[in-house]
């Protein structure tokens, strides 16, 4: 990784321990022994498909997704807490970063998935879940993920797949702020929690 301070895309930035603060390129290098056995070029998500614990281990289970984290992104506070994103004023949704070997799986599986695990038809809410943080969001990282994002819109739409109009924001990425621990692989370690 670029030193902190460094003007190259992609450079460290400041931040508290264990929170990242900021994810905004698609490729990058990890250092050695950060991820054991991992390769080290991999690719980066971002996902906003209603309440983070069943998205997360929608994405997790994949076999070729290597990393997930829960988070908060899209919204103007740096930093939220949960109860703060819950509050709506934020502007934050619940979002999990998926990093993923561009080899095992590509970003058209991951959109795929995206799309089978959520009703992307439904303004601020999941399920039983209401609020902003609960919106139908793609996060890209580059132009290809913008691309690839709109197209599978405009082919879902032309299959008439559901019923009424897909309302999925497709955004550039911005900071993605780590949600607390206790939100991390939820569902893998309590057996369910969301609606998926």
């Amino acid at each position: 990784m670029p030193e902190k301070g460094s003007s190259r895309p992609g450079a460290a930035l400041p931040r508290r321990p264990g929170r990242i603060i900021a994810v905004t390129y698609q490729r990058f290098y990890v250092s050695p022994g950060l991820s054991q056995g991992m390769a080290d070029e991999r690719d980066v998500a971002t996902f906003a498909a209603g309440c983070f614990w069943g998205v997360e281990e929608a994405f997790r289970t994949l076999p070729g997704v290597l990393e997930t984290a829960v988070g908060y992104t899209g919204g103007s506070t740096a930093d939220p807490t949960y109860e703060q994103v819950c509050s709506g004023r934020t502007g934050h949704a619940e979002a999990v970063r998926v990093v993923y070997d561009p080899s095992r799986i590509s970003y058209r599986d991951l959109l795929d998935r995206f799309f089978s695990i959520h009703d992307p038809t439904t303004p601020n809410r999941q399920g039983p879940d209401v609020g902003a943080q609960y919106r139908s969001s793609i996060f890209h990282h580059t132009p290809d993920q913008e691309r690839a994002a709109k197209a599978v819109v405009e082919e879902l739409t032309r299959q008439g797949r559901y019923r009424r109009p897909i309302v999925t924001e497709i955004l550039p990425a911005g900071p993605f702020y780590r949600a607390e621990e206790y939100h991390q692989q939820y569902a893998r370690r309590h057996g369910g929690g969301c609606h998926i």
